[in-house]
C-alpha cells in the first residue's frame, strides 16, 4: 500500500453488494478517489451466500466494505444471510491478511432487534469479535426507503407503508462516509449519520409517489413488538451525537422524475 505525504493513502478496497443503492455509490466514490475497487457480486463472479469467488477476489485487497443486504423482514432469514455472508468475509480476510472490514448496520438495531434488524445485530456481534480489525457505520435509512417500500404491501387501492419517524440519509452521503472510514483505517463503532431533519415515512412515501407520478393511496399502519414500536417513537432516528449529514429528503425528491 502506497502513500504520499497530506494525500489518502491509495487502497484497493473490495465492497460487498458493490452493485446494490448504497453500495454502487460506494464503487464510484472510491474510484473517483483513485482508489482500485473490486465488486464483490454474483455478476463479478462472487458468490457471497456459498462463499465461493472470494479467496480470488481478495487477493490483495486492504479493505473490505460490507454494503450486503437482503430483502426479508424475517429473522431467521436475515441472520442467516448476515451470518453467512459476515463468516464468509471475515474467513477469507483473514486468510489473506486483509487489513481492514467495514461494516454499514443501522441506528437502533440494537434497540429493536426484530426482523430484518435481527441479522443486522448478529453481523456487528461476528465483525466485533472477530480477528479482523474492523469499524462498523451505523446510518439512518436512506432517503430511497420511500421508493423501496411504495407498493410492496397494497391492499386494493391502498399503499400501505409502516407508521414510522425516520431521518433519512442520502445514500450516496453515507457511501462518502464508509470510503473516508476505510482510508482512515480502523476505528471500531464510529459516529452514527442521519439525516439532517426528521420526517414521517407516510410523508416521504407520499412525496415519492407524487414526484414519480404513482397512483395509490398511501395508508399507515402501526407495526407490534419492539420494532414497530421503535419505528414509532423515534428511536431509530438516532440521537444528537450522531453526525448529520446535509442533503434534505426534499432534495432527493427534486431529482426523481415521473415514470
Amino acid at each position: 500500500m502506497n502513500t504520499t505525504s497530506n494525500r489518502s493513502p491509495h487502497l484497493t478496497i473490495a465492497v460487498a453488494g458493490g452493485t446494490g443503492t448504497v453500495g454502487a455509490y460506494v464503487v464510484d466514490y472510491a474510484r473517483a478517489k483513485g482508489h482500485d475497487v473490486v465488486v464483490l457480486s454474483r455478476s463479478t463472479g462472487v458468490d457471497l451466500i456459498e462463499g465461493t469467488g472470494l479467496a480470488r477476489a481478495l487477493r490483495g485487497v486492504d479493505v473490505v466494505i460490507d454494503v450486503s443486504s437482503t430483502q426479508t423482514q424475517k429473522a431467521d432469514e436475515s441472520r442467516n444471510f448476515f451470518g453467512t455472508v459476515t463468516r464468509h468475509l471475515l474467513a477469507v480476510e483473514k486468510e489473506l491478511g486483509v487489513s481492514h472490514h467495514v461494516a454499514l448496520s443501522i441506528v437502533g438495531v440494537d434497540d429493536a432487534p426484530e426482523g430484518y434488524y435481527a441479522g443486522k445485530v448478529l453481523q456487528e456481534e461476528l465483525v466485533m469479535a472477530g480477528e479482523v480489525p474492523w469499524t462498523i457505520l451505523r446510518a439512518t435509512q436512506f432517503h430511497e426507503f420511500a421508493e423501496q417500500i411504495f407498493g410492496a404491501v397494497r391492499l386494493g387501492p391502498l399503499v400501505v407503508v409502516p407508521k414510522m419517524v425516520s431521518r433519512p440519509v442520502a445514500a450516496r452521503e453515507v457511501a462518502a462516509r464508509l470510503v473516508e472510514l476505510a482510508e482512515s483505517g480502523p476505528s471500531g463503532r464510529t459516529r452514527d449519520l442521519r439525516g439532517p431533519r426528521s420526517e414521517s415515512m407516510t410523508s416521504m412515501v407520499r412525496g415519492y409517489a407524487r414526484a414519480a407520478g404513482l397512483r395509490g393511496s398511501v395508508v399507515a399502519l402501526p407495526l407490534p413488538g419492539v420494532l414497530g414500536k421503535a419505528m414509532r417513537d423515534g428511536t431509530l432516528t438516532g440521537s444528537d451525537s450522531a453526525e448529520s449529514a446535509t442533503e434534505t429528503f426534499d432534495d432527493w425528491l427534486a431529482g426523481i422524475r415521473p415514470s
